[in-house]
């Protein structure tokens, strides 16, 4: 297994639309507009985050189940940034829309411009031949409210290529997340 540079994913974006919509080089901010990078970088492509968000609250005093999951525990926003409540977590989606090869798994990290505001991101694996937008889980482990901000970098894919295609991918299992679009909720 290797991890693939910046030509492998220009490639594969460019070639097979495996990154949709597609920013070819790393945009940073410039000296009057701070921008969090996004975009491909050395050997990984930087996500942006879309401007819907649920916002997680306890004012039902529901229980997080993940086999029954009240939706009513969140609020949805729609908007260029989106708070998150002291020790709470916010789910949001990136702007791309991901084809991943059957010989590829990615794994995405945060950025530290987030982590050292002890805002974390999580978002598990994506699959040999997974599709669609990435669900982004955000937790504030602060005891102060966090601020994420749309279409800005929020977190990085590294792509892992096998020396061979797997037996069984994500897509031939039918798997309970495949083309999902905007955010998704759990599924059992």
């Amino acid at each position: 297994m290797s991890i693939k540079s910046d030509k492998w994913i220009r490639r594969m974006a460019q070639e097979h639309g495996m990154i949709e919509p597609f920013v070819e080089r790393q945009v940073r901010g410039e000296q009057d507009s701070r921008v969090i990078s996004f975009g491909v970088s050395s050997y990984g492509y930087d996500v942006r985050c879309a401007d819907e968000f649920k916002v997680f609250t306890n004012i039902n005093s529901a229980t997080v189940d993940p086999k029954n999951f009240d939706a009513g525990s969140f609020v949805d926003i729609k908007s260029d940034v989106c708070i998150i409540p002291p020790n709470s977590f916010a789910l949001a989606r990136t702007v791309e829309y991901f084809r991943i090869p059957r010989d590829v798994l990615t794994i995405c990290l945060g950025k530290s411009t987030y982590a050292r505001c002890g805002i974390i991101v999580n978002v598990t694996p994506l699959e040999p031949e997974w599709e669609g937008h990435v669900t982004l889980e955000f937790s504030n482990t602060t005891t102060l409210p966090a601020k994420i901000y749309a279409n800005e970098g929020v977190a990085q894919m590294l792509f892992l290529q096998s020396d061979e295609e797997c037996d069984v991918s994500y897509k031939d299992r039918g798997g309970k997340y495949q083309g999902q679009r905007g955010v998704t909720l759990p599924r059992t």
